[in-house]
């Protein structure tokens, strides 16, 4: 049972601008309503240029968070594009390997780097759901999908299962004050859709956002993350990805199908595919290039036998459920159900 949770701002300092206020009271106040107790930890407050600027508070906050015991959930605020920069604050000299505790870590997007870091010391995370745009939604309440996993997580510390949520949500055009309590635009959705291979497969799950993995090789972003990423061996290697299940999402920057390809080259190169006992894909938003990126998932894995599952309602695409990492995991396209076994 979570009685506390630690907000951390671990890639953008948004959550800390005044005009984005009246966003975070609606958050505070529906995990109020849960009965949590709500800390938000020293710097995740500071704004976007302070958060950007400082690093290594980023990562002083996170060490902070898994050291206070009366902290259950680390939740983080939101995305963004530079959490790699934590890497050399939390792994030098075994910052969070000494701190890590066996607390709930939440979060999705860029954010799969610190999954990744987690990962590196060997605590299981959920990804799926973060602060602002999850608990903080302007709609009159979370939606109800995205809800209900939260609610699952907070009250039982874990995920049992998922099924597909019956709805999609476009995209929120404008994130002004006169939207709150505005519904967002509903259209029926298809389930989890099976691309190739086998209707069922099991494995543990690991992944993220497929923007944030594209940087671990591309330096056009960032030309010094690959670099930093190598050296920490951030990314898992062949051995590690053996019998496991890749998570990938894309993100609001709706990755072109020539960018989506490459970046699945990259995995492909990785002996990724040759790995992993299947692939889980989440619906992209508002759909844009579904179908492009269902042609280059079976074109680019060139591996007919290995199980692709797409249209998941995980990653930047509403509403959102909560994978956990770590977990064993029996996908049943069939059943329309994924089962996690501790």
């Amino acid at each position: 049972m979570i009685k506390t949770v630690g907000i951390v701002s671990l890639s953008s300092g948004i959550i800390g601008e005044s005009f984005i206020r009246f966003e975070t009271d609606i958050g505070v106040r529906r995990l109020r309503e849960y009965g949590l107790n709500v800390k938000f930890m020293p710097h995740a407050l500071m704004g976007l240029d302070y958060v950007k600027a400082h690093p290594e508070k980023r990562a002083e906050d996170l060490l902070q968070a898994f050291r206070d015991p009366d902290i259950d959930m680390i939740l983080c605020a939101i995305g963004g594009d530079d959490t790699y920069r934590l890497l050399p604050y939390l792994f030098d000299h075994n910052e969070l390997a000494d701190a890590v505790t066996d607390k709930v870590f939440l979060g999705f997007s860029d954010t799969t780097i610190n999954h990744l870091m987690l990962h590196k010391v060997g605590l299981n995370t959920f990804y799926g759901q973060a602060f602002l745009p999850d608990i903080c939604e302007l709609s009159p309440e979370m939606h109800p999908y995205t809800r209900k996993f939260f609610e699952e997580l907070i009250s039982t510390g874990t995920v049992k299962e998922i099924t597909p949520s019956d709805v999609w949500y476009e995209e929120r055009k404008s994130f002004e004050p006169d939207q709150v309590g505005k519904p967002l635009i509903a259209h029926p959705n298809e389930g989890f859709q099976l691309l190739q291979g086998a209707p069922v497969f099991s494995g543990k799950i690991l992944g993220g956002c497929i923007d944030s993995m594209y940087d671990f090789f591309n330096g056009e972003r960032y030309e010094d993350m690959p670099i930093l990423c190598e050296k920490y061996h951030l990314f898992p290697d062949t051995e590690d990805w053996k019998g496991r299940i890749l998570l990938l999402e894309s993100s609001e920057e709706k990755a072109s199908p020539e960018k989506y390809q490459q970046l699945l080259e990259y995995l492909k190169e990785r002996g990724v595919f040759e790995a992993v006992s299947g692939v889980l894909v989440g619906k992209p938003m508002d759909e844009t290039y579904a179908q492009e990126y269902r042609q280059l998932l079976v074109q680019v894995i060139n591996k007919p036998d290995l199980p692709v599952v797409f249209n998941l309602n995980i990653g930047h695409a509403m509403p959102r459920c909560i994978i956990p990492f770590g977990i064993e995991a029996v996908v049943d396209v069939d059943n329309q159900i994924i089962k996690f076994t501790e």
